[in-house]
């Protein structure tokens, strides 16, 4: 996973617990799941990057 995407996926990860909390303090349960939603895709997508990258490594062994 390049580093573009690394800080992407984090960026978007901490603008939903950012949106969350903002939720919680003002009593806004839609804006809260938004951002508990927008945090599950970040780390989805994150892991989604880990897994290509396993399976590139793994690719690569095999060549040798």
């Amino acid at each position: 996973m390049g580093l573009k995407d690394k800080a992407e996926h984090k960026l978007e990860e901490l603008k939903g617990h950012g949106k969350e909390s903002a939720g919680r303090a003002s009593g806004d349960r839609d804006l809260e799941a938004e951002g508990r939603a927008d945090q599950t895709s970040a780390k989805a997508k994150s892991a989604g990057e880990h897994v290509k990258d396993a399976v590139k490594d793994v690719k690569d062994g095999l060549r040798k």
